[in-house]
């Protein structure tokens, strides 16, 4: 089975590619069923929309890190629906930003950092996040 290997440092992968995260195949890992299942559904996803969304939405690697931070045992809070700009307020703001904060917590690798295709422009986010 493919697992995301996240370096520590810089390392270089068997095919010499340096960076901090590369795909190593590992044959001693074997998923259950239900994996095995929810994997080809994450090739299935893939297929379908690969000449649309030109990266792969890195959905086996939500899957692993999902699993390694014990990601399905969090519980987002519900999620708020605005419609009109009366609905803001301080509450829907606390909860909306409690759920993301949940959300990308069960992404995040060990050292600290989200890993990832890269879809777009990631030097604009920090940007966005402190406004």
């Amino acid at each position: 089975m493919w697992k995301l290997k996240v370096s520590e440092g810089w390392e270089t992968s068997e095919n010499d590619h340096v960076g901090r995260q590369y795909w190593k195949f590992d044959t001693n890992l074997t998923p259950s069923e239900e994996e095995k299942a929810q994997i080809q559904k994450f090739c299935n996803e893939f297929y379908r929309n690969r000449f649309r969304a030109k990266h792969s939405s890195d959905l086996l690697m939500r899957f692993q890190l999902r699993k390694e931070n014990n990601g399905d045992e969090v519980k987002l809070p519900r999620q708020i629906k605005i419609t009109s700009e009366e609905e803001i307020n301080e509450e829907a703001i606390e909860k909306t930003l409690r759920r993301g904060i949940r959300f990308y917590s069960t992404l995040q690798t060990q050292d600290g950092f989200w890993p990832g295709d890269y879809g777009g422009p990631l030097f604009l986010l920090p940007a966005l996040v402190n406004f």
